[in-house]
């Protein structure tokens, strides 16, 4: 990256017009009009905007018109946001439900400043447990360069229930993410929110998490630093720092996170974190499909 190191990723906090796509798109546009405006580099939506994250309901017919809902990448709520990203030259993180054989998809699509989609991500911890029983899981975690006015940065994108599961964001890094985008869609509480925060330190990568403003959700969208110790030559040599690059209240707004990729990256040179020491040849387990009690749910799908 050039001198000028510093990535702006506005968390587009708010509550959606229901399931109507065209109000969503909207307001989308207004959010991410502001957020060009506040000086961002990326714009990032909350889970599932395309139609709010309504959920799907129980009975057959009327969860097939909910799945009905799906739109796919050539379609004109896409397309609207990729002339969009074009237009302001800004990259869009946008989310949405994916048309896809059989049931269809929790995703999100980067698109880069030139209008260019340069990875869709699948989300793969569906909560299996609610309505999302009713969409099919992702099957990978993506890692794509996105190119920004100072260079390219290693990007992935884990949906909502994926960073309760440290698998995810460590797959992630191990593919060279620098930078985790996730969109959500729940109540962030503290243990939620220092689960996010673990994520980034133990993975030195930067995390920013877009969640619907209340009443929807409750708002309290946050991003983190990977840096949590001053320069040293080890990471006992330099004093601990706070990773809090924002949180939002719970109202609706546009709040920006700034993360400074060079000093993330001098850092992920120097530090004993992310894949510097680890013993993978002792995890075995963490790859077995067997699940025992107490954790043995009817309604999981592995």
């Amino acid at each position: 990256m050039s001198e000028t190191s510093t990535l702006a990723v506005a968390l587009l906090q708010m509550t959606a017009c229901g399931d109507d796509q065209a109000a969503n798109q909207d307001k989308g546009e207004t959010f991410c009009r502001r957020a060009r405006q506040m000086g961002a580099d990326i714009a990032l939506f909350p889970e599932m905007w395309s139609i709010g994250y309504s959920r799907c309901p129980a009975k057959s017919e009327a969860r097939r018109k909910w799945q009905a809902q799906a739109i796919g990448l050539q379609d004109s709520f896409v397309a609207h946001f990729t002339r969009l990203a074009r237009h302001l030259e800004m990259a869009i993180a946008l989310t949405y439900l994916e048309r896809w054989p059989g049931a269809p998809r929790n995703s999100v699509s980067l698109i880069d400043r030139h209008g260019e989609i340069v990875m869709t991500y699948a989300k793969v911890h569906t909560c299996d447990f609610s309505h999302e029983a009713a969409c099919t899981p992702g099957e990978e975690f993506f890692v794509a360069p996105l190119n920004t006015e100072s260079g390219d940065v290693q990007v992935g994108a884990m949906i909502c229930f994926d960073r309760e599961f440290p698998e995810s964001a460590r797959i992630l890094m191990l593919k060279g993410a620098e930078l985790i985008l996730t969109p959500n869609a729940c109540t962030l509480d503290e243990h939620r929110i220092g689960q996010f925060k673990a994520r980034a330190y133990e993975n030195m990568v930067g995390v920013a998490m877009a969640n619907y403003a209340a009443p929807q959700c409750n708002g309290h969208s946050v991003a983190f630093d990977a840096v949590a110790f001053a320069s040293g030559e080890a990471s006992q040599d330099g004093a601990p720092l706070e990773t809090l690059i924002v949180e939002a209240g719970e109202d609706e707004g546009v709040y920006l996170a700034r993360f400074d990729m060079k000093r993330i990256r001098e850092y992920r040179e120097r530090e004993v974190w992310g894949d510097a020491f680890r013993k993978p040849r002792t995890y075995d387990l963490l790859t077995s499909l067997e699940v025992e009690e107490p954790f043995v749910r009817k309604s999981a799908r592995r």
